[in-house]
């Protein structure tokens, strides 16, 4: 089905069935993104591990935090 006919039929529905697509959609795409990062960290997982350049400062994680005023 294309875009177009998809956007007449969903304008057919009522207006809580409306929601629901909305509902569901949302639902899909934040799934998609989770799924999207999951995928990101998995692959840097191993580059973390092994250069240390990229976790060179995470040695001053244990240093407090003081925001200048």
């Amino acid at each position: 089905m294309e875009t177009i006919e998809l956007l007449r039929e969903i304008e057919k529905l009522s207006p809580s069935e409306k929601l629901l697509i909305i509902e569901k959609t949302v639902h899909s795409l934040r799934l998609n993104e989770l799924n999207s990062l999951s995928v990101a960290a998995e692959v840097l997982r191993d580059e973390y591990k092994t250069n240390r350049e990229l976790i060179i400062f995470s040695s001053l994680d244990i240093e407090d935090f003081y925001e200048p005023r």
